[in-house]
């Protein structure tokens, strides 16, 4: 069964494991867009500010290379989300992919994640769902859409799967991601609130700063997060 340990402090000691920096930073990166100007620049900008977690969506074009660059990134634990297929799956981790995330219940990805020994996270929305990727493995549950249902509907998950790690997805912001930590989130995954689209297409790694600032101290100020 997935658990979902308490917090870890955060330090500036970077776990080995995606998921141990999940549970210190309490968020990580969506990265989307039709191109991505400066990829290590992006994640390192990011985990300079303790959003160490950053994933790049196989809907950017050329997004192996993508990853292949950021994979450089100094902190930065870089992941492939929006992965359905197994090529997909190995092609990501060849490039440097420390993570994989699928929207939804890609079974094949399974297998060549567990075969390279790299975490994944499947996605899911109902009860039937949460049991089918916690069964294959899943190394926490992304919960999406995380905005369909809200913190409530997280909460009452919760209920029947007390020890499964959730990382709710899709329209989280500032002022909804201590409630999704507050109703037993693991950690909360923030897309374009976090990098919009014109700053990772353009480069402006300083709006990208402000929107990190911006999570953390929401978190901070909520007690969810301990400064490092």
């Amino acid at each position: 069964m997935t658990t979902n340990p308490e917090p870890a402090p955060a330090t500036a000691f970077t776990p080995q494991r995606p998921q141990d920096v999940l549970a210190a930073d309490r968020v990580a990166a969506v990265v989307r867009g039709s191109s991505v100007a400066d990829p290590a620049g992006l994640a390192a900008a990011l985990a300079a500010e303790g959003v160490r977690c950053v994933e790049f969506t196989f809907t950017i074009p050329g997004v192996l290379d993508v990853i292949a660059s950021a994979a450089s990134a100094e902190g930065a634990v870089v992941g492939a989300g929006t992965v359905l297929t197994a090529d997909d799956a190995r092609a990501a981790i060849d490039a440097g992919a420390r993570f994989i995330v699928s929207p939804g219940l890609a079974l094949d990805v399974v297998e060549p994640c567990h075969t390279a020994g790299v975490p994944f996270f499947l996605g899911a929305l109902t009860p039937t769902e949460v049991m089918t990727a916690v069964r294959a493995g899943s190394a926490a549950v992304k919960l999406f859409p995380g905005g369909l249902g809200g913190p409530r509907y997280l909460k009452d998950l919760r209920g029947p799967f007390p020890e499964v790690g959730f990382v709710p997805s899709g329209g989280i912001t500032p002022d909804t991601a201590p409630e999704f930590l507050a109703a037993g989130a693991l950690a909360v995954f923030a897309g374009s609130d976090l990098v919009p689209r014109s700053a990772v297409e353009t480069g402006d790694l300083t709006a990208v700063v402000k929107r990190a600032e911006a999570y953390r101290a929401a978190l901070r100020a909520s007690g969810h997060l301990t400064s490092r």
